[in-house]
């Protein structure tokens, strides 16, 4: 993956908690205020320490949404009272007036029946994601079982709530060695009114169930591993914080019962170091609230319950015995906000046994997420979910903050928290055999198997190429710096996992330029498939460095035929209009072959069903599902590609063009792409806050079929990741559905974007600002938008096998797919 340049949070860049369908409360100094506050007289505030004792002061008595790590800063939310207790105490508070807006801003509605939370229709509702878990389950029983781990606290008090519903997701079709497999254990959910961590759990579900079979790394992860998720561990709070409360805590009614300050905070309830270091409060209101005993809450006991069961004890009693090199095993309690990645301990700032290992990982997952990787916890914490795993068992137990926000808008989530974080964790999956020392080698990137990517396709007896590039320098620098190393050695293995104890299938991989001499190195081997069977076969690639140590596999996939036996499909790609031999991309399942000049495709396959695509630049694609090949046959696809035909084209100078627009969008002539005139959503000066305007395309006209090629020209100056530039699409008049988001800062650039809207008579494009209540920037322009679609379907002649002469006159009345 490529880094985005990451923007840490500023005083004025801070959490966007929102207020919608009800009012948060707040609990204030000594907490023995129950009664709701209003929300005008709720403040953010930035409260200066020099200590910490003083962040740890603020923490237990305050709702503190974040610590700064580098200046001591405290933000919190506070009313009337929490300001007058604090001045008491001789603290100054600065009001945070960006932030403040945005706690007060009005959430918006999603239409009525949207799915997700209202107002974040890219975060599912407990009761949508509880039937997603049952789909998932029906859907791969092999791969997916679901656990019961126990009640949450209104389900234990008859009170409705939750079951604790946890997803393992292995092969059952692959046994684990003699200690059974290694496991990666992932909490989202523990803190109510963080959106993002739920989210972000399962859709870490779905990447892997979705790809399992397809993707070489992650069906060798749930092959050999074991990856447990539970998705949502406080239910009963998280079905309020839906509607908009500022809900941190879980549901338990018994300590200031009746107000929604109630609860105990579930990461400050486990029973390793409960209550023991200033890193939790008594108070019953308090917002750290560690509850009356450790582990009195149903939640934090079932968790415990299960990592204990899955987890083998690898650690002495005492705080400085250290857990054996070889410890196996990770859990990660995923939070926002903050972007930070934390781990032991938290309840005090001396350094773990381990800490130089656990260093090295965090710095690992930081490296993908831009994240600030720190030892300990930004204040005290005890009581914690890290500290358990790691104190109790020597598994390596993190806290990962996402975002900058409780409530993170769809747009950040979705264009930078998510893929970062899903690289971060699939990363995490593969180095939880041996945690402590896997992190510390050098990683298998860019895996390439005869020069189709990491899957490739060849006739049993060929000489297969292989190459990958090895990389040890892959750590965050942003909190100090990891020692880096040579590459040493390469290797890759044969359908035997290195972990088989077996060195059968080792075949040592070549420095490229000659010599192992840099921390990065590609390194290359020729595989003789002579003695290799038809069929799939796994390829896990690693390398060493200097300092002796291994890096991950990463894997491959080699697909071997028999050139006797198996089936052969073959065809043409023309074009539909003039019958001109057509150049193209054919994708076959997981195979790539290409069309040449005279439009002819062969390729070879393993036997089975398969999708076959044709894709040529300015043209619709064309696919057949469930091609079966079978046997020795030859199959004969062919294909008649219609080029696409401009729908739409608009270049701001004549005027709004069919296009409708919520003020302020309007064409202006202060920036364009060409010639002088754009869009824009704020022309003459800066976008304004709480914004929701659309700038609509006519509607066009899919009478040829549902594929659509949009190009536009846009630059944007948006705040980044709180405001966002939507593209958005809608077909037959139903609800629009997201197709890009931006935000940041960008000069003027050209889209492309492919849309297959299926059996859509017509479609409209949407481009939408979105921002919240602070902080107006220059805003979007848009300019030169083109739509480009099918013809209408052409019909005529069918050959038999699509090489027919003759007729030439006749291609007009090809149909899409010549079969």
């Amino acid at each position: 993956m490529v880094l985005r340049p990451r923007h840490r949070p500023t005083p004025t860049l801070l959490a966007l908690l929102l207020v919608g369908l009800t009012t948060p409360t707040f609990g204030g100094p000594g907490c023995d205020r129950h009664a709701a506050v209003a929300a005008e007289d709720v403040q953010v505030v930035r409260v200066a320490t020099t200590s910490r004792a003083q962040r740890d002061l603020l923490a237990r008595t305050l709702d503190a949404w974040r610590i700064d790590p580098a200046d001591g800063v405290v933000t919190a939310a506070v009313d009337g009272a929490d300001l007058t207790w604090l001045r008491s105490e001789g603290f100054s508070a600065e009001v945070d007036d960006d932030a403040t807006a945005r706690l007060r801003a009005p959430r918006r509605r999603s239409p009525e029946g949207s799915p997700g939370i209202p107002g974040f229709p890219c975060y599912r509702t407990v009761e949508e994601r509880m039937a997603l878990v049952q789909d998932l389950a029906a859907r791969h029983p092999d791969l997916v079982t679901l656990v019961d781990i126990g009640d949450s606290w209104e389900k234990q008090q008859g009170l409705g709530g939750y079951d604790l519903v946890l997803l393992r997701l292995t092969s059952a079709a692959v046994v684990g060695g003699p200690g059974g497999k290694p496991r990666l254990m992932v909490i989202g959910g523990t803190h109510s009114r963080e959106y993002t961590p739920v989210e972000l759990v399962t859709r870490f579900a779905e990447h892997l169930l979705d790809r399992y079979g397809t993707d070489p790394d992650i069906t060798w992860i749930l092959d050999h591993h074991e990856v447990h998720l539970l998705l949502d561990a406080n239910p009963d709070g998280r079905k309020r914080a839906e509607t908009g409360l500022s809900w941190r805590k879980n549901a338990d009614d018994d300590f200031c019962g009746g107000s929604n300050d109630r609860g105990i905070d579930l990461n400050r309830n486990y029973t390793f170091r409960w209550g023991c270091c200033g890193g939790s409060s008594t108070s019953p209101c308090s917002p750290i609230f560690r509850g009356p005993a450790g582990g009195s809450e149903p939640e934090t006991a079932a968790i415990m319950a299960y990592v204990d069961s899955i987890f083998p004890d690898q650690r002495g009693d005492g705080l400085t015995l250290p857990a054996p090199d070889d410890s196996t095993g990770v859990l990660l309690d995923v939070h926002s906000f903050g972007e930070d990645v934390l781990w032991s301990w938290g309840f005090t700032t001396t350094q773990p046994p381990n800490g130089a290992a656990l260093y090295t990982l965090g710095r690992k997952y930081a490296y993908f997420t831009g994240y600030r990787p720190q030892h300990g916890s930004l204040g005290t914490v005890d009581g914690s979910t890290k500290d358990y795993a790691y104190g109790e068992l020597g598994v390596p137990g993190f806290t990962i903050e996402l975002g900058n926000a409780f409530f993170e808008s769809c747009g950040a989530f979705e264009g930078t928290i998510l893929p970062d974080n899903l690289d971060a964790l699939l990363y995490t999956s593969k180095i939880v055999r041996t945690p402590y020392l896997t992190p510390g080698g050098p990683e298998a990137l860019l895996v390439d198997v005869d020069g189709d990517g990491p899957v490739g396709l060849a006739e049993v007896g060929a000489q297969v190429s292989l190459g990958a590039t090895f990389d040890d320098t892959r750590y965050s620098s942003a909190n100090g710096v990891e020692p880096t190393h040579t590459i040493a050695e390469a290797e890759v293995r044969v359908d035997v996992p290195p972990w088989s104890g077996s060195a059968r299938g080792s075949l040592p991989m070549a420095p490229a330029d000659g010599s192992f001499d840099t921390s990065v190195e590609g390194a290359t081997a020729n595989l003789d498939t002579a003695g290799l069977a038809p069929g799939r076969h796994f390829l896990y690639l690693r390398g060493r460095d200097s300092s002796g140590r291994w890096g991950p596999v990463t894997g491959g996939f080699l697909y071997l035929v028999d050139p006797a036996t198996s089936p052969v499909i073959r065809g043409r790609v023309l074009d539909a209009v003039t019958g001109a031999p057509l150049s193209a991309d054919i994708r076959l399942g997981p195979f790539r072959a290409q069309a040449g000049a005279d439009g002819l495709y062969s390729l070879r396959v393993p036997a089975g069903s398969w999708d076959l695509t044709a894709e040529a630049p300015g043209y619709g694609p064309a696919s057949f599902s469930g091609v079966e090949a079978q046997g020795n046959r030859t199959i004969v696809r062919s294909f008649a590609l219609r080029p696409f035909e401009t729908a739409l084209l608009h270049d701001a100078e004549s005027g709004p063009g069919g296009f409708t627009a919520d003020a302020p969008w309007a064409i202006t002539s202060e920036s364009a792409q060409s010639p002088v005139s754009a869009w824009s959503d704020s022309p003459g000066g800066n976008y304004g806050a709480g914004l929701d305007v659309s700038l609509v395309a006519p509607a066009v006209d899919l009478t040829g079929g549902g594929a659509v090629e949009l190009t536009f020209w846009h630059r944007f100056d948006l705040e980044s990741g709180f405001d966002f530039g939507h593209l958005e699409v809608s077909a037959d008049g139903g609800p629009f559905t997201s197709v890009a988001s931006f935000d940041g800062i960008s000069g003027w650039r050209q889209e492309r974007f492919s849309l297959d809207l299926g059996d859509a008579a017509e479609a409209r494009i949407r481009f939408r600002l979105e921002t919240d209540g602070a902080l107006g920037r220059d805003g979007w322009y848009v300019d030169d938008v083109e739509v480009r679609t099918l013809p209408p379907q052409l019909g005529g002649l069918v050959f038999a096998d699509g090489f027919e002469a003759g007729d030439t006159a006749a291609w007009s009345r090809f149909p899409v797919v010549l079969e």
